[in-house]
C-alpha cells in the first residue's frame, strides 16, 4: 500500500512540475472607442448638470487580457469620469459568457476624465439613460478583443518621481477663516484649493505621491504589447468630450514607443490609470501665485508627464517565467444619512424643485441627502492582483493620497501601483482623521457619502488581498534611521516620538523606552518633515505630523526641575494672525492653565510676533511671556530646544551657541505634574497650527554643543 501511495505522490508531483514547465505567461492588449452616437450627451463631474454635443478627442476603454495557463484576468481602463458597480457587474457577466475569464477575476476603473459621458449619478447629473447600455456593450467587447490578441509576452515594472506634475489641493484653513458648507454652517476648516489664497490658509492637508509606475507587456521579440502607467493627479481639465490629459500622454507613448501601426500585429495600446488623487491636483500651492506652472497646456503638462515614463521604460527589466493571482472582496458599508433636522430641510428644497434638476449647490445637496436616506447602505468592490513580483491593489473610490501609501508601504510586493475608482465609484473616502475638518470631500452625497470608517476598512481589506495573492505577510512600515536619527537615538533621550504614522491614536515611542503618546483629534499624518537627507536613509522622505487644532497627549514620570526637550517645528499661522501664534508644546494639568507649567511657543500680536516665547505659570497672574529675538519665517523648518537646570531656562534657536531666551523662572512643580502636550497649551488656547516632528525630551539639561549635533542644518 505505502509502494502504490509513493507511486501516487510522485506521478502528482511530476504532473505538477510538468504543469508548471508549460505553463506560458501570455498578453493580449486592445482599444475600443466608447464615444457615444447619440447626441446630445450628459458629461459627469461637475456640480451641476451639463451636456455635449461634439467630440473633441475620442474616448476609449483600453483593455488588457494576461493568462499563466492557470489564470486568466482583465485590466480594463475606460475614459470616465466613474461608473456605478451594478453596470459593472453586469458587463463582467455578459464577458464572462463571451469569454474564458471569471467575472471576478476582471478588473474594470475609470480614468476620471471630468469631460466624457456620463453613466453614473452623480451630484447635480445623472447618468445617460442613452450611454448606460452602449457602454456596458463596448466593455464586454474591449476585453473579448484583448483576449482574441493574447501571444506570448513578458513583463516589467518601472517607477519614476514625478514631483514637479503632481500636488495637494487639499489644504487647512485657518481656525479664523473658516468657509460654510452647503448645508449653511461653518464648518470648513479644510478644502481643495484653499492654498490659493494664502493669507487664508495654514499648510497642505496631507502628503503627495509623486511616483509615477509602469507595468511595460513585451512580445517574446520585444515588440511593444502595452504600457499601463499610473499616477496621482486628478485631473488637468479640457473641453467635452474628451479623455483630458490621459489621452495625449497614452498617444505619446504610443509614437515614441511603437510608432505607426504596421498591420501584422495588434496595435500597441497605451493606458495611464488613476491613482490616489481625491486630494490631488496639479497647482503647487506651496509657490507664489504666477510660479505654479499657470502656462501648462493640457499637451504640455501630458507631454512632460510621458517623457518621465519613456525615460523610466528604458530602465525595465523584463521576465518571462510569472505567474498570475488574483483576489476580490466585497464589503458591506453604511451611508452617512442625514438625522430628522437635515432630512426636513432636503425634503422642503427637493419639493420646491420639483422634476426640474437641481441648480444650485444647495439644491444638489438637499437631493443627495434624499438619496442616501433612501439607500442606506451599500457593497463595495475590492481586488488585489499579482502579476509576478508586480502588484496591484483597487479601491472604487477617490482616495487620498495617504490612503495609497498605507497600501504600497505594507503590501507584501514592494512594486504595488494602486488604481482607483475601479469595480464601482463610491465617491471620496478621506482618512478618519479629516472628517472633523470638514470641506467638499467629506459633504454627504454619493460622492462622498461612505461612513467615516470606510478608509481604514478599505485600506485592510486591501492588504489582506495583496497578502492572499502574494502568499506572504504585508511589511510593517517602519522609516529609516538617517545620521541625525541615530545621533538623536544615541543620546539617550527618556522619549523620541519622530510622528511618522500613518494614523493615530499612538504616536510611537523610538527610544525603546515605550513612552508612547496619544493623538488628540484635529492632527493630520504623513506629510513632509525635515531634513529628510540627514534623518531618513535611502532617499526616503522624513515624514511629520500636521497639527490643526488638536494636540499630543503623554505623562513622563519622574521628570522634574531638569530636563531639555529637543523638537522641529514649522509655522503656518502668519505672525499679525493672532494674539499669539502658535503654543508648540506645554507642561501643565489638562484644560486648564495653572502657576506651575512651563509653554513653549511663537508670538502673535499681543507680544514678540512670530519670535519664540517662553512662559511659566499663568499670564492672568501677572507672569509675562519671555521673549526671543530672531524673527522666524512662516512656512519653514526651524529646531527649538528647551533647557530647564533648575531655575535657569534657555530656549536654542537652530543650534546657535546663543539663547534666544535666557532667564531664571520659578522652578515650582508639584509631585506628578507629569503631563505634556504638544501642538497645543495644556488649556487647548492658541493651539499650534503647523508641523512637529522629532519630538525628543531628555531627563537632563544638554550643553549648547550637545544641542548643536541635534540641530544639523
Amino acid at each position: 500500500m505505502k509502494s502504490v501511495l509513493s507511486v501516487l505522490a510522485a506521478c502528482t508531483l511530476f504532473a505538477a512540475i510538468q504543469d508548471t514547465a508549460s505553463a506560458e505567461f501570455r498578453a493580449g492588449a486592445a482599444i475600443v472607442d466608447v464615444t457615444p452616437q447619440q447626441w446630445p450627451v450628459l458629461v459627469n463631474g461637475g456640480m451641476t448638470s451639463r451636456s455635449a454635443d461634439k467630440v473633441k478627442a475620442p474616448v476609449t476603454a483600453r483593455a488588457i487580457v494576461l493568462d499563466d495557463g492557470r489564470t486568466r484576468l482583465a485590466i480594463v481602463i475606460v475614459d470616465s469620469c466613474m461608473m456605478p458597480r451594478e453596470l459593472l457587474d453586469e458587463a463582467k457577466q455578459l464577458a464572462a459568457r463571451r469569454t474564458k475569464i471569471r467575472a471576478d477575476q476582471m478588473l474594470i476603473a475609470a480614468t476620471h476624465s471630468h469631460t466624457a459621458p456620463s453613466s453614473m449619478g452623480c451630484l447635480g447629473t445623472d447618468a445617460d439613460e442613452a450611454y448606460v447600455p452602449f457602454l456596458r456593450e463596448k466593455l464586454v467587447e474591449a476585453i473579448a478583443a484583448a483576449e482574441a490578441n493574447l501571444e506570448p509576452a513578458r513583463v516589467g515594472w518601472a517607477v519614476a518621481k514625478a514631483a514637479e506634475f503632481t500636488a495637494l489641493r487639499q489644504w487647512v484653513r485657518r481656525p479664523d477663516r473658516l468657509a460654510d458648507d452647503p448645508f449653511g454652517n461653518p464648518t470648513v476648516r479644510a478644502n481643495m484649493h484653499a492654498g490659493a489664497k494664502w493669507d487664508d490658509a495654514v499648510g497642505e492637508a496631507g502628503p503627495e505621491d509623486p511616483d509615477l509606475s509602469l507595468i511595460s507587456l513585451q512580445a517574446r521579440d520585444g515588440r511593444p504589447l502595452a504600457v499601463l502607467a499610473n499616477f496621482s493627479m486628478h485631473y488637468f481639465g479640457d473641453q467635452a468630450l474628451s479623455p483630458d490629459y490621459y489621452g495625449v500622454f497614452r498617444d505619446v507613448l504610443k509614437t515614441r514607443l511603437a510608432g505607426a501601426d504596421d498591420g501584422k500585429h495588434p496595435a500597441f495600446v497605451g493606458i495611464m490609470s488613476h491613482g490616489c488623487s481625491g486630494d490631488i491636483w496639479l497647482r503647487d500651492y506651496t509657490r507664489p501665485a504666477g510660479s505654479r506652472h499657470e502656462d501648462w497646456t493640457l499637451d504640455s503638462y501630458a507631454n512632460g508627464l510621458a517623457e518621465i515614463a519613456l525615460a523610466a521604460c528604458q530602465t525595465v527589466a523584463y521576465r518571462e517565467d510569472v505567474d498570475l493571482a488574483m483576489a476580490e472582496a466585497r464589503l458591506p458599508l453604511k451611508y452617512r444619512v442625514p438625522n430628522k433636522q437635515l432630512l426636513e430641510w432636503a425634503q422642503r428644497i427637493v419639493a420646491e424643485m420639483g422634476d426640474r434638476p437641481p441648480k444650485t449647490t444647495a439644491e444638489v445637496y438637499a437631493r443627495e441627502q434624499i438619496i442616501l436616506n433612501e439607500r442606506q447602505a451599500t457593497e463595495i468592490v475590492v481586488q488585489a492582483l499579482r502579476i509576478g513580483e508586480i502588484a496591484i491593489a483597487t479601491t472604487p473610490n477617490e482616495t487620498y493620497a495617504l490612503t495609497g501609501w498605507k497600501l504600497k508601504l505594507q503590501s507584501p510586493l514592494a512594486h504595488t501601483m494602486v488604481i482607483e475608482l475601479a469595480n464601482g465609484g463610491d465617491g471620496y473616502i478621506p482618512p478618519p482623521e479629516q472628517y472633523p475638518l470638514g470641506g467638499y470631500n467629506t459633504w454627504p452625497a454619493r460622492s462622498a457619502g461612505l461612513e467615516v470608517m470606510a478608509e481604514p476598512k478599505i485600506v485592510q481589506a486591501g492588504l489582506q488581498l495583496l497578502e492572499q495573492v502574494a502568499g506572504r505577510p504585508r511589511r510593517k512600515y517602519q522609516q529609516t534611521r538617517g545620521s541625525a536619527a541615530a545621533a538623536l537615538a544615541a543620546a539617550k533621550p527618556m522619549a523620541y516620538w519622530r510622528l511618522d504614522e500613518f494614523a493615530g491614536p499612538r504616536a510611537v515611542d523610538s527610544s525603546g523606552q515605550n513612552r508612547d503618546a496619544i493623538y488628540e483629534p484635529g492632527v493630520l499624518f504623513f506629510l513632509e518633515g525635515p531634513r529628510s537627507d540627514v534623518y531618513c536613509a535611502d532617499g526616503e522622505t522624513n515624514r511629520a505630523a500636521h497639527f490643526a487644532g488638536g494636540r499630543i497627549e503623554t505623562r513622563l514620570a519622574g521628570l522634574k526641575d531638569r530636563y531639555t526637550l529637543s523638537l522641529w517645528f514649522w509655522n503656518g499661522m502668519p505672525a499679525d494672525g493672532r494674539e499669539t501664534a502658535g503654543w508648540i508644546c506645554s507642561r501643565g494639568h489638562n484644560h486648564g492653565l495653572g502657576p506651575h507649567g512651563d509653554h513653549l511657543g511663537v508670538g502673535g500680536t499681543a507680544t514678540a510676533p512670530g519670535r519664540l516665547i517662553f512662559q511659566h505659570g499663568d499670564a492672568h497672574r501677572g507672569t509675562k511671556p519671555l521673549a526671543g529675538r530672531t524673527e522666524i519665517a512662516r512656512w519653514t523648518w526651524n529646531h527649538v530646544a528647551l533647557v530647564r537646570e533648575g531655575q535657569a531656562v534657555r530656549v536654542y534657536l537652530n543650534g546657535q551657541p546663543q539663547p534666544e531666551i535666557e532667564a531664571n523662572v520659578p522652578a515650582d512643580f508639584p509631585a506628578g505634574f507629569d503631563q505634556w502636550f504638544f501642538g497645543g497649551r495644556c488649556d487647548n488656547d492658541s493651539n499650534w497650527e503647523g508641523r512637529l516632528d522629532e519630538i525628543a525630551v531628555f531627563d537632563r539639561p544638554l550643553s549648547a554643543e550637545e544641542i548643536a549635533k541635534l540641530a544639523p542644518r
